[in-house]
């Protein structure tokens, strides 16, 4: 165990801080509208089901090794299969994924920092015209809010656990959860929203299928960061004393109410706006939804609030979802930045420096990827489509690889760590877990048959992404 390993001062800052990883502009955006194309409530009954009946288990398996290790992610595999090499794949995976991520969730943050300072100019008209975002990502200001962006998170890394994701977590997440309920108020007295408040819980059970199933098991596992290194990494920074599993929970119901409260924010405000909605043609993607429609929403309150009320209340938003992309990118670049530290034994503003130069450059790879640069923005046809280098990150670092590195941490926690040592662990400052039935669960699920839906979760992305075929 490394002596001088940094941790987290509280059980609350841990909370914050995992959960400011977790939610994130999926939470915000992609799960109400995904809640609404596919039935509503019993999305959200399969969406809750799979957070603690699948999610939850990997998510205290990836901590529990963590703290046991007191490690980063590759370290971790290096700790628990030191003499078989083929083990520590998963460690590397479990390292690039974390930073790929990063590079272009730096470029969708950039974007809504450009709209909350368009709006602050009051300029909210004018992000409801069809050329704006086109014309947006194509201009040379990107480049000063990604520079913006680079420093913010370079700040608060510097700081370090305690005094930086910590802290900026206690700041941004509280923020974020008082900033939300205040617009889910608000949106409720409009006209018409009480419509989207029944469209999205008033369950519609024929519309269950393997589709639906398999998005909201999809949005469940991404939701809660699973995957992508971050929990190994906290887990590594989590007090010997505290509990991980009642942490885990804690986690996953932040995590969940986020998603959840979102949902009352984002229906009842498209419904409001447009009371005959088809909620069918609503846009799959996150970044359509926010750049392109939600501003129409915010403009038409301006017939009750008029232009700077409706203008405040965007400006709210943004402000939100910015936290919340700040919080998850400061969680995400951490992960590496703790790998090079640990692997390489530099100092933490060292690997930030390593970490952080690559980045950008790659970021901007990404950033030029839609009609900027030709080479980037027509890098490599697959699946029967031309795709950027932005999609090209995008399909095989966040829609691919994170079920893989799910299915990894599984057998390594069960079948090369042992199950008796994983217990050890989460009984460790939990004296109840010992001998519970959430024990016994989190055994027989993590053995069984977990690994085989997230492996076979990764094989039908594989085929569905890059080969136009589905096992489902």
């Amino acid at each position: 165990m490394t002596a001088n390993r940094e941790q987290f001062g509280s059980r609350l800052g841990f909370i914050l801080a995992a959960a400011g990883s977790a939610v994130g502009i999926g939470n915000l955006v992609g799960f109400p509208v995904n809640a609404a194309k596919n039935g509503g409530a019993a999305f959200l009954l399969l969406y809750a089901l799979f957070v603690f009946l699948i999610c939850l288990p990997v998510m205290m398996a990836e901590l529990a090794a963590g703290r046991n290790s007191r490690k980063n992610p590759l370290g971790a595999y290096q700790h628990f299969a030191p003499d078989n090499k083929l083990w520590h794949i998963g460690g590397w995976l479990s390292l690039v994924t974390p930073y790929m991520i990063a590079v272009f969730y730096a470029v969708i943050t950039l974007w809504v920092l450009g709209y909350l300072v368009a709006i602050l100019n009051g300029e909210l008209e004018a992000l409801t015209t069809t050329e704006y975002f086109g014309n947006f990502i194509n201009s040379p200001s990107i480049f000063i809010y990604l520079a913006l962006i680079a420093v913010m998170v370079g700040v608060i890394l510097h700081f370090g656990v305690k005094e930086g994701i910590e802290r900026g977590a206690k700041i941004m997440m509280p923020s974020l959860f008082i900033m939300l309920l205040g617009l889910v108020v608000f949106v409720l007295t409009r006209d018409n929203a009480m419509a989207g408040v029944q469209y999205y819980l008033i369950p519609d059970v024929s519309k269950i299928d393997a589709k639906v199933i398999n998005g909201a098991m999809g949005q469940a596992f991404f939701s809660l960061s699973l995957g992508m290194g971050i929990l190994i990494t906290y887990g590594s920074y989590v007090d010997r004393q505290a509990s991980i599993a009642n942490s885990a929970k804690m986690v996953a119901l932040a995590d969940t109410g986020v998603a959840f409260t979102a949902g009352l924010l984002v229906l009842p405000a498209i419904f409001s706006f447009n009371p005959n909605v088809n909620t069918a043609e609503l846009s799959d993607s996150s970044v359509s939804l926010i750049f392109t429609f939600l501003p129409k929403i915010f403009l038409a309150m301006q017939a009750s609030v008029g232009y700077w009320g409706a203008s405040i209340v965007a400006a709210i938003f943004f402000l939100l979802v910015f936290f919340a992309a700040l919080t998850s990118l400061v969680s995400i670049i951490e992960v590496p930045v703790s790998g090079v530290m640990d692997q390489k034994g530099v100092t933490r503003h060292q690997a930030l420096l390593m970490v952080g130069s690559t980045m950008v450059v790659v970021a901007l790879a990404c950033a030029v990827s839609f009609g900027m640069v030709d080479f980037f923005t027509s890098f490599i046809h697959y699946g029967g489509a031309s795709k950027s280098f932005f999609d090209l990150v995008i399909d095989v670092f966040y829609d691919t690889i994170l079920p893989l590195n799910g299915f990894l941490i599984c057998m390594l926690v069960v079948y090369r760590w042992k199950k008796a040592q994983l217990n050890k662990e989460l009984e460790q400052g939990d004296p109840e877990y010992k001998g519970s039935l959430a024990e016994r669960y989190i055994n027989f699920s993590l053995g069984t048959f977990i690994p085989v839906i997230l492996l076979f979760v990764f094989i039908n992305t594989v085929l569905n992404k890059f080969f136009s075929m589905s096992l489902i």
